[in-house]
Parts: C-alpha cells; sequence; structure tokens
C-alpha cells in the first residue's frame, strides 16, 4: 500500500518504520518544511535517539502529497490533530483508510482523537493504541496494540497493514473504551510520576494506578464504552507501561512536580508533548458533564491547574470518606 503518517514525532516515525518493514510505500508528513528537509537529511529523528531511519522512508511537508494514499495515520500530537485533519482533508482518496494513533482527547468539546478526525473528513475512522513507546517500537521491540472501530472489516484491515512478528495487533469493536483507556492513562501516569518525585513507593504507585483505572472503566462506562475493554492492552496495558517506565513523558514531568518544579517548568524541561496535562482538564470536564466521581483526576486537575500542593492534595485523597471497593465486574457502580 502507499501510506502517508501525518505527524514527524516520535511515535508517527516509529510506526512509519514499521510499515516500511511491512513491504509498504510509505511517506513521513511533517507540518514544518524545515523539520522535514532535516529529517530527511541526517535521518535521524531527535525523539529516537540512536535510531538511524530507513533509506526507503519518504519525507513531506505538502498535504497534497496524500491524494495517491492508500491510507493515512494521524499521528500528530492531541492539540494539532483537528488542524492536520483539516489540512489533509480536501486532497484525500475517496477510498483512503484513516487512522488515529494519537492519545488524548480535546479540551472544550470531549471529544476523542477519531471522532475529531471523523469530524473533519466526514469518514470512518479506525483508532490503534495499546502499550507502545516510540523508542521501543523504533528498535523492533516486541509488542501489542489494539485496532479499534465499528466497522469490523475496516478493523481487519488496519489489523493486517500493521501486524507483524514484532507488532501484534488486535481488533476490537469498543473505540470508546480504547480511545478513553489511552486518553486517561496519560493522567495517571503523571500522578504516578508526582508520586515517585515525592519519594514515595511501589505501594502508592500502585493505588494509583488501580484507583486510577477504576475512574476511567466509570467515565467510559458513562461514555458507551465496554467496562471489559480497560482490562485489555488499551487499558491496563498501557497503564501499566506508561505509569512504569521512564520513556513515558507523562511520568517524567510528573516526577519533577513531585519534587517541587513548577507544572510548566517541569513540561519544558521534559522537552517534548506532555499529553497528560491537557488530558487532565478535557477529562476533568467530561466527569463534571456526565457527573462521573473521579477523584485522582479531580487531584491532578487541582494540581496542574489551579497550583494544588502535591503533598496536600495527596493526603486529602488518602482521608476520603470510607467506601468499599467494588469487585472488577462492578467498577462502574
Amino acid at each position: 500500500m502507499k501510506i502517508l503518517v501525518a505527524g514527524s514525532g516520535g511515535w508517527g516515525t516509529a510506526l512509519a518504520m514499521v510499515l516500511l518493514r511491512n513491504g509498504h510505500e510509505v511517506t513521513l508528513w511533517s507540518y514544518c518544511k524545515e523539520e522535514s528537509e532535516q529529517l530527511a537529511q541526517t535521518r535521524e529523528n531527535p525523539f529516537l535517539a540512536g535510531v538511524t531511519l530507513p533509506e526507503e522512508l519518504q519525507y513531506t511537508a505538502e498535504a497534497s502529497e496524500v491524494s495517491d494514499k492508500d491510507l493515512v495515520v494521524f499521528a500528530t500530537p492531541s492539540f494539532a490533530v483537528r488542524t492536520t485533519a483539516r489540512t489533509i482533508a480536501p486532497y484525500l482518496r475517496a477510498e483512503a483508510i484513516l487512522v488515529s494513533v494519537t492519545k488524548g482527547i480535546e479540551n472544550g468539546t470531549g471529544l476523542r482523537m477519531s471522532e475529531l478526525v471523523s469530524q473533519e473528513t466526514g469518514r470512518t475512522v479506525v483508532a490503534l493504541s495499546g502499550p507502545s513507546h516510540a523508542e521501543e517500537v523504533s528498535r523492533g521491540i516486541p509488542t501489542g496494540v489494539v485496532a479499534a472501530c465499528e466497522d469490523k472489516a475496516l478493523a481487519e484491515q488496519v489489523q493486517s497493514v500493521f501486524m507483524c512478528d514484532r507488532l501484534r495487533v488486535y481488533t476490537c469493536p469498543d473505540v470508546v473504551g480504547v480511545e478513553l483507556g489511552a486518553a486517561h492513562k496519560n493522567v495517571i501516569a503523571l500522578c504516578a510520576g508526582v508520586s515517585d518525585g515525592m519519594g514515595y513507593g511501589d505501594n502508592t504507585k500502585a493505588l494509583l494506578m488501580t484507583r486510577g483505572l477504576a475512574e476511567a472503566a466509570r467515565l467510559g462506562m458513562a461514555l458507551g464504552a465496554s467496562r471489559e475493554t480497560f482490562a485489555g492492552l488499551a487499558g491496563v496495558g498501557d497503564l501499566i507501561v506508561t505509569c512504569t517506565s521512564m520513556h513515558s513523558r507523562n511520568r517524567r514531568a510528573g516526577i519533577l512536580i513531585g519534587q517541587g518544579i513548577g507544572v510548566q517548568e517541569a513540561m519544558r524541561q521534559v522537552g517534548a508533548v506532555v499529553e497528560g496535562y491537557y488530558a487532565a482538564e478535557a477529562a476533568w470536564e467530561l466527569a463534571q458533564k456526565h457527573h462521573v466521581t473521579m477523584p485522582i483526576t479531580e487531584a491532578a486537575y487541582e494540581v496542574l491547574y489551579e497550583g494544588g500542593d502535591p503533598q496536600t492534595v495527596l493526603q486529602r485523597l488518602m482521608q476520603r470518606q470510607k467506601t468499599s471497593e467494588a469487585d472488577f465486574a462492578e467498577w462502574a457502580r
């Protein structure tokens, strides 16, 4: 197939390399012409240190290059997805398959990334998500992801395009659950990093991860997702890898915040987009709108947007009113 990956950050570049290894003709699109030219000249992406980009990989900054492509992957940061889709939409082939691999929720609208692309293009979009650090995928380290779409045939087409001996792809009809799990795990990873930065241990992190997953499931079910999805790769799988790895920008930013560094300075020091920062606000807005109890998300919002002290906020979480932990099958209660 002829494929264009829109977004030349670490994740878009890593997926472009996977698709090349699978025998496809791949073009990597950058919003900035200078960035595209630099990638072509150096064959190195600063987000993938030590990885040499394949000679076969093509580069462009022209949206019109998408006009002959069979499949288009949207891999920009969440804040740029709508603009990118709008820019590319006029040039899309009628038969082109669209895939969103960005993890996030649009602030203000509460829309998921596949919804944004669909809204701007008028097409059905497949969401691809799971535990997949770009640094490892680019090196061919095995992982698994989920291709989610209500159109089973379309999900299976995307599964066939991406799947190989280093990337196992499953299908799932629950787009809502897959994308909400992907977006919300960034919020919890940021919180786990704050806990690490304050010097707390594995017990505290496990508490945040488990109860954070319960929050994601509650919100997901309020929006029509299946609770079982949150037990899969796009739920607990992605949560584990993002909360425990130093590859995670969200965890690294959280560690700095936990050490007393201001929120904006922490994100500046990470040097790349910290999706959990944006997702925390969007998830908080959705929780308010749908009357879903999400105490960890509320705590993250307080620290990130209201200047809350992490120590004080954590103590308040620990001192919440006594309750019962619902079993796995009753998370949404």
